[in-house]
């Protein structure tokens, strides 16, 4: 699912890029890899009218089966050639407020409607705090790679708030 779109495999171009993946020796991908999608991004998006705002992976899609393409796919250098979208926080700065709980529920309800805003659904058939962890890690695994831990903390709620202000 993305936003209110269900069984996406039959309105979607699938993209798979060779690696171990997470439960073999999780890799960097390699720039001819990279090199190669962008080109192949660059053809698609125009071909058929892709707007940024819905390339997306598989762990955005399917958080509770998928971690792929994962924490250390190039999303940002992705975003900054204008195939993805990503935030335009300062990466150091926005690392102040990392582990800093959000304890209000106001702030952590927030944050999940962002969640749901951007894109990401409730997963049905889990319990909403099972869910909440799931949605957290794929939104970490694309927009706070280096911290993947399903707790939402200050830092996440910031960069959820700067997507949802830019036009993506």
């Amino acid at each position: 699912q993305w936003k209110k779109k269900n069984f996406l495999n039959k309105e979607s171009i699938g993209i798979e890029i060779q690696n171990p993946g997470h439960s073999s020796n999780y890799s960097n991908f390699s720039e001819k890899q990279i090199v190669a999608l962008k080109k192949l991004l660059r053809f698609l998006m125009k071909k058929y009218k892709v707007l940024k705002k819905n390339v997306l992976g598989h762990s955005d899609i399917a958080p509770e089966r998928k971690k792929d393409p994962g924490e250390k796919f190039p999303w940002k250098k992705l975003a900054q050639k204008g195939l993805s979208f990503w935030h335009n926080l300062d990466q150091k700065k926005i690392k102040e407020y990392r582990n800093i709980k959000i304890y209000s529920k106001i702030e952590k309800n927030l944050f999940l409607k962002n969640l749901n805003k951007i894109g990401y659904n409730n997963i049905k058939g889990l319990r909403p705090n099972k869910s909440d962890e799931y949605l957290t890690k794929a939104f970490q695994r694309r927009f706070r790679q280096d911290l993947v831990n399903g707790v939402f903390d200050l830092e996440c709620l910031l960069i959820s708030k700067n997507i949802l202000s830019r036009k993506i």
